[in-house]
């Protein structure tokens, strides 16, 4: 695997970081400036809407400059963002830390897959991809832990301090190692882009993203509380807690990559019936330890069983056009993550409980595994109107190769 992988994996460590990070701190920030958990918890959202944002517009402002110079100049901004967040006198001032750092994020992502892509050899392009989301995913078992046992004991703004310098080495990395690659002949196409929003499942995929992913972020933005109020976890346990979700989200990863090759939207069908019936459950087992324990496992695998097919499905339906609809689907699951942050906050709110995110989540979960049902369905119904058409074409082609037959003696 070329280095420059490993560039793009830096970066992408340092951008999981700073957007799961923050779950683990929410306690320790709302206290700092005084504010409520469920208000804290608008720097989730605020993030993942900056993400939502940021996808689109940066990855069309990005088509005119070099893809190598853009990924510098998206560091750079997540960098700042960090530092802003870091530094934030009042609260305000942190949330839009967050938002300038969320800026840079899905279009990082979105051109950075495509440039892993360019890298390696076609067969490779997977894996490729692949190993800079590896980067995402180990933030959560590594990053995310250590950010939050670094808040809880030295202050929370110093983890803020260490991801823009994660930031940093993520940019020297790819000033290094990336190569200038050949712009695209005539560069991205915008209408050309755009077209592949006109097509019915590429919307269905985006959608089941956004309620999929949702579900997943309805019980893990309060996790904290959850855990510690209702589980009887001491705080510093919440640091262990966030370690089995980020092992689970690796595991699902992996096997959701696997499986998305081989039977996609079966791999669909099953994680989302799972994933709906584990946030269900996770309102009883959220009751004893293990319980909560093994629960958080799950919810990791099975929500990010999810992403590698999901992320295929939108490229394969857009196919010709795939940068803007990747971008864009990557701040789906941001859309996800803001829509459950900021549910899962009504509910607390609303005084039903720590354990109320849970039945939201799990609401989010099957809304998602209908809309893949409907998907599935619609498919099905497209290949069994082609085929009838695909027989006539082919008798009429069989008719002609025979009439014509006798005129190549």
């Amino acid at each position: 695997m070329p280095l420059a992988l490993l560039a793009l994996a830096v970066g992408a460590f340092g951008i999981g970081t700073t957007e799961f990070v923050i779950m683990g701190l929410l306690p320790e920030v709302a206290a700092d400036y005084g504010v409520s958990i469920p208000t804290a918890g608008f720097l989730v959202t605020g993030y993942a809407l900056g993400v939502v944002l940021g996808a689109p517009l940066m990855t069309v402002l990005g088509t005119r400059i070099p893809r190598k110079r853009m990924l510098m100049l998206l560091m750079g901004l997540f960098i700042a963002g960090n530092v802003l967040s870091a530094l934030a006198p009042a609260f305000g001032v942190m949330l839009a830390g967050r938002v300038v750092a969320s800026l840079a994020h899905g279009a990082f992502f979105g051109i950075g897959a495509v440039v892993a892509a360019e890298l390696v050899a076609p067969e490779k392009k997977a894996g490729a991809i692949a190993m800079m989301f590896t980067g995402l995913t180990v933030a959560n078992v590594v990053g995310v832990p250590l950010g939050t046992l670094v808040g809880q004991t030295l202050g929370w703004r110093v983890t803020f301090l260490i991801v823009a310098a994660l930031g940093v080495a993520g940019l020297l990395g790819i000033a290094r190692l990336v190569p200038e690659l050949p712009r695209p002949a005539g560069g991205v196409r915008i209408r050309r882009e755009l077209a592949a929003f006109r097509n019915v499942q590429v919307l269905l995929a985006m959608a089941m993203t956004v309620l999929g992913f949702g579900g997943v972020f309805a019980a893990i933005t309060y996790i904290t509380p959850m855990m510690t109020d209702v589980a009887g976890f001491a705080d510093s346990s919440v640091t262990w807690l966030l370690v089995l979700f980020g092992l689970g989200m690796v595991a699902g990863n992996l096997i959701g990559g696997r499986y998305a090759d081989r039977a996609l939207m079966p791999m669909l069908y099953v994680s989302l019936a799972a994933l709906a019936v584990t946030l269900a459950v996770f309102t009883l087992t959220a009751h004893s330890k293990a319980g909560a324990a093994v629960t958080v496992v799950l919810i990791g695998a099975l929500g990010f069983a999810t992403v590698p097919p999901l992320q295929k499905r939108v490229l394969d339906q857009a196919a010709g056009a795939p940068t803007l609809a990747s971008a864009v689907n990557i701040g789906a699951f941001n859309l996800g993550n803001a829509l459950a942050a900021w549910l899962g906050g009504l509910v607390i709110a609303a005084g039903l409980g720590w354990t109320a995110p849970n039945w939201v989540g799990a609401a989010l979960a099957a809304s998602a595994l209908v809309l893949a049902l409907v998907s599935g369905a619609l498919e099905r119904r497209t290949a069994g109107r082609a085929a009838p058409a695909g027989r006539v074409v082919a008798a009429a082609e069989a008719r002609a190769t025979t009439a014509a037959a006798p005129a190549h003696h």
